[in-house]
């Protein structure tokens, strides 16, 4: 009899899985930090993001570092990037479409401490640089800078 595991609950990783239509359809998953009493960062960076404008439904591109100290639960990565790639076909204003990804990982893995950036390529001239901290940072936490220039053909 196989043995029942923290990952028995698991529905995307390891198997073919489709591409949520829509960010409410989101599957995002967790599975147990392995060191919940330790201080530490994971960054997840997605430099193709994309959505779409919902007033023109022109597509938009952003890139993102998200940075988070985990309580009990860590993202599981390919939920992660199944859910932002749902944004795909959705619009959403810059500033509403990023705190709708934090709140979303909020909700999903109740990290102890969550920041992201999003750094929106130009829309008629102008980028938009969207930035949500949640959480006390602890200040024994090292955070790297999230790397990535004022836009300037960023790349």
């Amino acid at each position: 009899m196989a043995k029942k595991t923290a990952y028995t609950n698991l529905t995307q990783l390891g198997a073919k899985t489709e591409l949520p239509s829509a960010p409410s359809v989101k599957t995002l998953e967790h599975v147990p930090n392995p060191h919940p009493r330790e201080n530490y960062t994971v960054r997840f960076t997605a430099p193709e993001f994309t959505c779409l404008c919902p007033v023109t439904g022109q597509p938009d591109f952003a890139h993102f570092v998200i940075d988070y100290l985990p309580g009990r639960w860590l993202v599981e990565s390919k939920s992660l990037k199944l859910y932002l790639h749902s944004y795909r076909n959705h619009g959403g204003f810059h500033e509403g479409t990023t705190l709708d990804i934090a709140k979303d990982l909020i909700a999903a893995i109740a990290p102890k401490w969550l920041r992201i950036g999003g750094y929106w390529y130009p829309r008629g001239g102008l980028p938009i640089d969207v930035f949500f901290e949640k959480g006390k940072r602890p200040a024994d936490l090292w955070v790297p800078e999230q790397g990535v220039a004022p836009y300037r053909g960023r790349g």
